[in-house]
């Protein structure tokens, strides 16, 4: 018999016995939750507060509290999504205190909630002991450099997290010199977003940093580090760590100020880095000359990535029609975006072509062709890099 029915019961007394309102969404799901399928891995309770869709009430720190009474009897659930709620550091006390006692929830999304820089240091505090969370979304949340660099100390202590999202917390410089040092020490973390610090130097000491701890760390797949300010040197420093990095598959490098002679740097990393897999380069401004850099690389000595994204670089014809010709050579690139660029016909063209023969499939783009009086054009199709 599944217990699954049992949890909406357990809810309504918890709201009883603790005299809070009952939130009917959060109830709607828990009484709907006999409908999952349990498998061995749980299941995920999803409770995020920006459904377009179906407008849901969103959790509130009162309803949270009855919640997780209600969770430390349901094994089965691993993951819970909270994103987009109302939640503040009086809410991420009670995930603190859940995430102590819990051990056997796998993923928690806290995504754009209001938990400040006193609920970072709750939870960053209980995950210094916490030996089950896999998977921590904290991006949104304005923990500010110094909830950034409590989250850094747990680097050090914790050996559980594979994956930290601290995009768009307001971090700052010390933050991002904490994490890079913990991560030349932590062995577990595979993933982790830094997008968005704020940074008030043009010194890029952070990216030396990070660049420093990749020559050393051999767990790290995922890095994203977009909107970090980053220049040509940046570049340069994190081409030159991974020459020797066998474990990064995923650089964010989005949003920077990149021109062509960073393209020239990670041209030459293509050539001799046959590990990297995604490479995104989109909003930055390595225009044609920078384009014809990576297809070289890619036409010639790399066999290793799988998507490219240079969406938004003020590239032109030549550069577009280069990157096509690049792909006809290679046949490991499978994924490449290009809107937001500059087409003209022969680019058009180029792209139809291997859109039409099935060189580039129609979900690995976010162009698709069309024809006006014979005559090829190129639309934009509302799909992203991966």
């Amino acid at each position: 018999m599944s217990v699954l029915p049992d949890l909406h019961l357990h809810y309504v007394q918890a709201c009883q016995n603790l005299s809070q309102p009952e939130n009917p969404f959060i109830a709607h799901v828990l009484q709907e939750a006999d409908k999952d399928e349990i498998t061995t891995k749980g299941i995920t309770l999803k409770l995020a507060g920006n459904n377009h869709l179906v407008p849901v009430p969103r959790v509130t720190d009162g309803d949270l509290g009855v919640l997780v009474s209600v969770l430390g009897q349901a094994a089965f659930v691993t993951g819970l999504d909270l994103a987009y709620n109302l939640l503040t550091d009086a809410g991420a006390k009670t995930v603190a205190a859940f995430l102590q006692e819990n051990s056997t929830l796998q993923y928690l999304n806290l995504m754009f909630n209001d938990i400040g820089t006193s609920g970072a240091e709750l939870i960053a505090g209980a995950l210094h002991s916490n030996q089950s969370l896999v998977h921590l979304k904290m991006t949104g949340n304005k923990i500010g450099n110094q909830g950034g660099m409590l989250f850094a100390s747990m680097l050090k202590i914790n050996t559980t997290l594979e994956k930290l999202d601290l995009g768009d917390c307001d971090v700052g410089l010390q933050c991002l010199v904490a994490a890079a040092i913990a991560l030349t020490q932590n062995k577990s973390l595979k993933a982790i977003n830094l997008n968005r610090p704020l940074l008030s130097s043009q010194q890029e000491e952070t990216t030396v940093h990070i660049a420093r701890m990749l020559r050393s760390n051999s767990s790290l797949v995922e890095l994203h580090l977009g909107k970090h300010q980053m220049k040509n040197f940046g570049v340069q420093q994190l081409c030159e760590a991974l020459y020797k990095n066998s474990s990064l598959r995923y650089l964010d490098l989005s949003c920077n100020n990149i021109t062509c002679d960073g393209a020239k740097f990670l041209g030459e990393l293509l050539k001799r880095n046959q590990t990297l897999e995604i490479l995104d380069l989109s909003a930055n401004r390595i225009e044609d000359v920078g384009a014809m850099y990576l297809s070289e690389a890619l036409a010639t000595r790399n066999r290793g990535l799988q998507l490219l994204s240079v969406v938004s670089n003020n590239i032109t014809g030549q550069g577009l029609v280069a990157l096509a010709e690049a792909i006809q050579s290679n046949m490991k690139l499978s994924h490449i975006y290009i809107w937001g660029n500059k087409f003209d016909r022969n680019a058009c063209v180029a792209f139809s072509g291997l859109l039409g023969m099935g060189r580039l499939e129609p979900g690995c783009t976010d162009v698709a062709p069309y024809e006006v009086d014979g005559e090829a054009f190129l639309a934009q199709q509302c799909r992203g890099p991966a």
